[in-house]
């Protein structure tokens, strides 16, 4: 049998862990990895730490060298060398050497594309002017490090992951910091409402936000770039950062006519093969299934790509042995200053968007028991399919323990739990740790109660001045943070003492700080004749966690 030889076109995440899998299943093959820029196998995702000083040594970040991957596993490590054009007739790839422009033909017996994905810079006039960067690799978090001093004024145009990322991190450097994002929120990829908390850290840490704006064109002066935003505002930058997003890198792949997707991502199967069987794609580049519905999802991010390169080296060696890619479900978790926020599965939008059915609850809680010191409040929203109660996906805001939550319910989305199942995890219990029942099993209840009719609910205030708006929250709460509207404030331990003084005949909303006194006095009123609806996920959103005025548990 001929040595099999592998050509991997991308050295990062996808690319290294192809390679890596394959040497350990075939220590005989030819294994060639082409990488356009000089480093391979970085940490992408601690770019930015570096930036801000969170990561002291560049080194922490170079997980690997053509060096070290010559050294450990036999591999051919050809930096600063571009593909440029695939030839799938005769197997081969020409490469183009960066530094001398001198090109070459190397074969192949299986190709492995990883080029991953690059910031987005539209054509937005002044764009050009080279204070305006972009963070993917090494060299440009370099460039923004040497850039960025005390006392600068940033501006930094998209509040994804990069962009709150980068905002937090320049902030902690000394510099003064502007956010702008077209949406209407921060962290796009959450419910709107999921998304409070991370406004109001990010405006209590002094970082200007300005939402629902985008740039209309860049203007270069000599000391700085001005802003000029769709709406007319204008901000002055010493320096930009553009992060509204990525496009996958496939030009190589199009021009080769691999089949796209319908946003240019690279089409595989579930063993990660193209539509040339010669060749597989992974990382940043591709469309894989979605983990909870049929449909196809692009996740550009390092888990999946190290996952879907050792799935295509498996299958490469272990053929029919080896086990497919079963799809990506996106769960991601940022945080900003000492808030967390993160998603697994699908959001409401996505879901509204994509005409599928669901329902979705949301309760507010606190990481461990509330009478154990340091309990801090999280908000908790979960969504599931209408008719057979299966997850669909979860939202989790807060100040600690929301990686815990997220993990345990993208865990129980692939398993293909239950709201009901919510209902019974055994999770870790002890003071320190958590509660007897957990923000997750309150969720399950929530959902539960709902499902089986036992409250209705709104997460809407009434604006009909028909309704009967009854705030069941402590008196001194309900006067330290009054509800928004007119409110009928009768505490919920007096509230059936205290029926007369409602319209039997009028709909009633109950609202409260966290939502389950809420629905405790909407059990209440329904037994006793009212037409009555929860407000769902109580008030709490509403107020500032870090007032000084303690929020005594609704």
């Amino acid at each position: 049998m001929n040595t099999p030889k592998l050509l991997v076109i991308g050295g990062v995440a996808a690319g290294a862990s192809f390679a890596a899998r394959a040497r350990r299943l075939c220590e005989g093959a030819e294994i060639m990895i082409i990488e356009r820029g000089p480093d391979v196998s970085f940490a992408n995702c601690g770019l930015p730490y570096y930036v801000g000083g969170e990561i002291a040594a560049r080194d922490a970040l170079a997980v690997q060298t053509p060096a070290t991957l010559q050294g450990m596993l036999n591999l051919d490590v050809r930096t600063h060398c571009e593909a440029v054009r695939i030839d799938r007739a005769n197997k081969r790839v020409e490469i183009r050497h960066v530094d001398s422009g001198a090109s070459e033909w190397q074969s192949y017996d299986t190709l492995m594309l990883a080029p991953g994905a690059s910031p987005l810079r539209p054509p937005i006039p002044g764009i050009d002017d080279p204070r305006i960067l972009t963070l993917r690799n090494l060299q440009d978090m370099d460039r923004i490090a040497a850039a960025t001093e005390t006392g600068m004024r940033a501006v930094v145009i998209g509040a994804g992951f990069i962009g709150l990322e980068m905002t937090e991190q320049l902030h902690r450097k000394g510099l003064s910091v502007q956010l702008v994002e077209l949406q209407q929120q921060v962290f796009p990829q959450l419910d709107g409402p999921m998304t409070a908390l991370l406004e109001s850290e990010l405006r209590h840490n002094d970082v200007g936000v300005t939402l629902g704006d985008g740039v209309a064109r860049f203007e270069s002066g000599e000391d700085i770039v001005r802003c000029h935003l769709n709406s007319g505002k204008v901000l002055d930058a010493d320096m930009v950062i553009l992060s509204i997003g990525v496009k996958p890198d496939t030009d190589l792949a199009a021009a080769a006519g691999l089949q796209l997707g319908p946003r240019g991502h690279i089409v595989v199967d579930e063993f990660q093969r193209t539509s040339d069987p010669c060749i597989y794609a992974a990382g940043d580049a591709v469309e894989t299934a979605d983990r909870v519905l049929e449909s196809k999802v692009v996740v550009p991010m390092g888990g999946p790509a190290n996952r879907q390169g050792r799935v295509a080296a498996d299958h490469v060696f272990l053929g029919n042995k080896s086990r497919p890619y079963p799809g990506s479900l996106g769960t991601a978790i940022v945080r900003v200053f000492n808030v967390a926020a993160g998603i697994t599965g699908w959001s409401e939008k996505r879901l509204r968007a994509a005409g599928r059915a669901y329902e979705t609850v949301t309760v507010n809680d606190h990481q461990h028991a509330t009478y154990y010191p340091g309990a801090k409040p999280l908000t908790l929203k979960v969504l599931w399919e209408p008719e057979s109660g299966r997850l669909l996906g979860a939202q989790a805001s807060g100040f600690e323990g929301i990686d815990k939550r997220l993990d345990v319910l993208a865990t129980a989305i692939l398993a293909g739990m239950t709201v009901e199942d919510l209902c019974h995890l055994e999770l870790a219990y002890a003071p320190p740790f958590g509660a007897a029942k957990d923000a997750i099993n309150l969720a399950g209840f929530a959902a539960c109660n709902r499902r089986d009719g036992l409250v209705k609910h709104t997460t809407e205030l009434p604006t009909d001045p028909q309704v009967q708006v009854v705030d069941v929250r402590p008196k001194p709460l309900a006067e330290a943070f009054p509800a928004p509207g007119k409110a009928i404030n009768i505490p919920f331990p007096t509230l059936r003492a205290n029926l007369g003084k409602l319209d039997p005949a009028r709909p009633v909303i109950t609202l409260c700080a966290f939502g389950k006194m809420s629905y405790f006095a909407a059990r209440v009123l329904a037994q006793n004749g009212f037409d009555v609806t929860s407000f769902s996920g109580g008030l709490k959103a509403n107020v500032d966690p870090r007032s000084p005025a303690k929020m005594p548990a609704s």
